[in-house]
């Protein structure tokens, strides 16, 4: 087995204290979004999605964030998709987001909905035809025998619409995260990080606490 244990890093972009964050999580991860977004990062909105199966069984995989306001973290995929069955089996994930330069990582926790068919459609219009055809072509999470068959299965859906205007399949839509538990983790010398989560109250408000690193 490979040794690791030699990859060491410390971490000092800064700290985060309770007096600088803001009154509710939404607007505590905008702050941290458009700070990431100004500084250029890479791929500032992957994130990691976990599901869990009807017997609990996990799994995890990066998807890109795609909207976000008050109500949620949204992002698309394929209604029959290996997460997409877990979801309506489990309707609850968690997302992770990781900054490595700025030494932040986001965690959410909470139940998820179907954003509406306009919604979707809304998205949907707006990907390249490339990816509007894929969509309508890949049965994801399925088996297939090769990647020849998918090719043609998308060269079927270009020929068949070549103004590129391929109609978004009924499978193919959103969901939106709505969180319970949102935490802000910073990177901190010494391992000594800071953690402030956000726990959603019974009358709808949040309620702000630190946990040790």
């Amino acid at each position: 087995m490979g040794d690791v244990h030699g990859l060491r890093r410390d971490y000092v972009y800064g700290g985060f204290d309770e007096a600088d964050a803001a009154a509710d999580p939404h607007r505590q991860f905008r702050r941290w979004l458009d700070d990431a977004l100004a500084a250029e990062l890479p791929d500032v909105n992957a994130m990691v999605v976990a599901t869990a199966d009807g017997e609990g069984n996990p799994s995890a995989r990066v998807v890109l964030l795609k909207g976000f306001d008050e109500r949620g973290w949204v992002f698309f995929t394929h209604y029959e998709s290996r997460k997409g069955a877990e979801l309506a089996a489990r309707p609850r994930a968690a997302l992770v987001f990781y900054w490595s330069p700025h030494d932040r990582q986001v965690r959410v926790c909470g139940r998820v909905e179907k954003v509406s068919p306009e919604d979707s459609e809304a998205y949907f219009v707006t990907r390249p035809p490339g990816s509007r055809a894929a969509a309508a072509a890949s049965p994801q999470s399925r088996p297939i025998a090769t990647r020849a068959e998918l090719e043609a299965r998308v060269a079927a859906i270009e020929t068949a619409h070549p103004d590129g205007d391929v109609p978004r399949p009924a499978s193919w839509g959103g969901y939106r995260v709505v969180a319970d538990e949102v935490e802000f983790w910073q990177g901190r010398p010494n391992r000594l990080h800071d953690r402030l989560r956000y726990r959603r109250t019974p009358e709808g408000g949040w309620v702000l606490e630190r946990l040790a690193p």
